[in-house]
């Protein structure tokens, strides 16, 4: 059982939490934390201090005082006016590491918000009342100011929410559950729209998915080897022992396991060929480098998730800092590398999977006997060829991008939300690519028969076979590209060794 606001939350914390809200709790020390920077927020004003966002305007308006009896309808009104996301609702999944997230960072106790709205959000969480929250529309400086005003729509009655799998009025699930919208008082509309739990959602949910996807693609790169009869020696540990990079020696130490007790290698260690081509050779360096910038990512996302990110910090009944916590380029940066980094796999991938098809060293060209009347594996090569090409173009780092927004206040923003959604986007056609290389290694597997490979290429090897026929005569390949794609997206091949 993990605690909100007093834990330390790592990214697979967050995902075991989603799939059972009852995995974390609000404790009474939590709760204590979040009640006494309530307090703070009521001294505050009772003490006739002008701090923004409490009882001034936004932004640009931060000059312009709100009088006591108006800070309640500053908050209402805060949340309805920065609710302009436009385009696709992001994933329900999304939507519910986002309110983790922000619970986890509004019960640390500085955002002076009160325990009920904290408490609230937790509800939905554990009754599956998720918000629909509109994927385009932030520019992750001052927060994911507009996804997150989405998030919180519902806690006053309005927008939409997920109710299982369908789209609802939140008025109407509410009513299911006996709730009744809230009414937000001092900060509380700042405190839950201040922060980067848009972006963070997306770096969660990417962190997770490419962590499988680099063990993947180190078996569909020790299935390919198989399938070529490639050398084994560029994996030794005293090659990598040289080169110390984290990355590298964990795929060279992964690719020997997993090439361990192969027949079909053995019956080609002593012959004439002197070394393979790069996407074979260097896939420890390759696939490593990518590893290594997911450590980076892995650190900024926890540190972030970790963290305090809205503004102003109440830091006591006295003081309340105005600064730029908020602002996204701490994860954007790491975001946009991550990007690059999976978009090389897929590179990579590719090109392993156009040496399978070249006919060179026992296997036929387009891996199929009968080329010419049937285009065997051509065009499959061409899908993956346009995936990879469409990462390329993904991978311009929207954090070099800078529009100043709310009249030059906010005249340098990360654009991180955008850095966040092209990740996933990258990762869904490396799936892709990856289906694509393993349906090639299977099949040139075919005619290394009857040598064996290592009984983990031959476990991946069946499990493809349950759903792919070895391709004899041209067919829907397309058909074929899906079933796999399938069993990666549902986890289906053993990564683990």
């Amino acid at each position: 059982m993990k605690t909100y606001g007093v834990d330390y939350l790592q990214y697979e914390d967050i995902i075991k939490i989603i799939d059972a809200p009852e995995k974390a709790e609000m404790s009474a020390k939590a709760m204590l934390q979040v009640k006494k920077s309530q307090d703070n927020v009521k001294k505050i004003i009772a003490d006739g201090k002008t701090v923004y966002g409490i009882n001034t305007g936004f932004g640009p308006l931060c000059d312009t005082k709100i009088s006591d009896d108006e800070i309640s309808q500053l908050q209402h009104n805060l949340i309805i006016s920065h609710s302009v996301g436009v385009g696709k609702p992001i994933d329900k999944k999304l939507s519910k590491i986002m309110m983790v997230a922000k619970i986890h960072a509004l019960s640390k106790g500085f955002s002076g918000i009160s325990p009920q709205v904290v408490e609230r959000l937790q509800i939905m969480v554990e009754k599956d009342i998720i918000p629909v929250i509109p994927e385009q529309g932030s520019v992750g400086a001052s927060g994911d100011l507009a996804p997150l005003s989405h998030m919180v729509l519902p806690l006053l009655g309005l927008g939409k929410v997920w109710n299982g799998d369908q789209i609802e009025e939140t008025k109407t699930v509410l009513d299911q559950h006996n709730l009744e919208p809230l009414k937000l008082g001092p900060k509380e509309g700042l405190a839950l729209i201040n922060g980067t739990q848009f972006m963070l959602a997306h770096g969660v949910a990417g962190l997770d998915k490419m962590k499988y996807l680099l063990d993947l693609a180190d078996l569909a790169a020790a299935m390919s080897l198989e399938a070529y009869q490639g050398s084994a020696s560029p994996f030794k540990k005293e090659l990598h022992e040289i080169r110390p990079f984290e990355g590298s020696q964990k795929v060279a130490e992964r690719m020997t396991k997993l090439l361990k007790g192969s027949k079909n290698l053995k019956n080609h260690e002593n012959c004439d060929r002197v070394q393979d081509p790069y996407s074979f050779r260097c896939v420890p360096q390759v696939h490593g480098a990518s590893r290594n910038a997911w450590l980076h990512l892995k650190s900024a996302i926890e540190t972030e998730l970790n963290s305090v990110t809205d503004n102003p910090i109440v830091v006591s009944d006295e003081e309340a800092i105005s600064g730029g916590n908020f602002h996204g380029q701490l994860i954007a940066l790491p975001l946009d590398y991550a990007t690059l980094a999976a978009a090389e796999i897929g590179n990579i991938s590719d090109r392993r999977s156009y040496l399978l098809l070249e006919g060179k060293y026992g296997l036929p060209k387009l891996l199929v006997e009968s080329s010419g009347l049937n285009s065997g594996f051509m065009i499959p090569q061409y899908t993956s060829a346009a995936l990879v090409t469409e990462n390329k173009t993904l991978c311009f780092p929207a954090s070099a991008d800078s529009v100043p927004t709310s009249l030059g206040q906010e005249d340098h923003v990360s654009m991180g939300s955008i850095s966040g959604r092209k990740f996933n986007q990258v990762l869904g056609n490396l799936e892709n690519i990856l289906a694509i290389e393993l349906m090639f290694a299977a099949q040139g597997l075919e005619f290394r028969r009857p040598l064996k490979s290592s009984a983990i290429i031959e476990e991946a090897y069946d499990l493809i076979r349950t759903k792919v026929a070895k391709l004899e005569n041209d067919r829907e390949i397309g058909k074929d590209i899906l079933a796999i794609a399938d069993l990666i997206r549902e986890r289906k091949f053993n990564v683990n060794i």
